[in-house]
C-alpha cells in the first residue's frame, strides 16, 4: 500500500526556513547539490519513526507543505486521480537519477506529491 514518506515544506526565505526548523526541533538540514535550490530535511534517525523532508523558495502563492507518496510507477496513478475527482497541477517531471515526482489537487482541493523512484530517471 503507498504510504507518504516525504514532506516538501517552502519557504518566502528559505535561510529564515532552515534557521527556524534547524535551531527549533534540532533537524539536521543540507542544501541539495542538485539542479535546483533545495534542502534536504532528516528529521531523525532511520530506525525511528517519522518523515523526513526539503525545503525550497516557494514560488507560488498558496504553496505550503505538500506530503509525498510513494509509489511504483506514476503512470499507473494518474488515471485513478482522474477518474476519482482529483486533477493533475504538474505533470510528471524528472529528478534526474533520482526518480520522477507529479503533483495533484485532492477532491478537497489538497496539493499531494507522488514520488516514483528511478534512478534512470532524465
Amino acid at each position: 500500500m503507498p504510504r507518504i514518506s516525504y514532506l516538501d515544506f517552502s519557504a518566502d526565505d528559505p535561510d529564515r526556513a532552515v534557521n527556524f526548523y534547524s535551531n527549533v526541533f534540532g533537524w539536521q538540514i543540507n542544501k541539495w547539490d542538485g539542479p535546483k535550490e533545495y534542502w534536504e530535511i532528516k528529521t531523525g534517525e532511520s530506525n525511528e519513526p517519522g518523515i523526513d523532508g526539503g525545503l525550497s523558495k516557494r514560488e507560488k502563492i498558496g504553496e505550503w507543505t505538500t506530503p509525498f507518496i510513494n509509489i511504483p510507477s506514476i503512470d499507473q496513478y494518474i488515471g485513478k486521480i482522474e477518474s476519482n475527482g482529483g486533477k493533475i497541477i504538474e505533470p510528471k517531471t524528472a529528478i534526474p537519477s533520482i526518480g520522477y515526482t507529479l503533483l495533484f489537487k485532492d477532491t478537497e482541493s489538497n496539493t499531494i506529491g507522488l514520488f516514483e523512484e528511478n534512478k534512470e530517471a532524465k
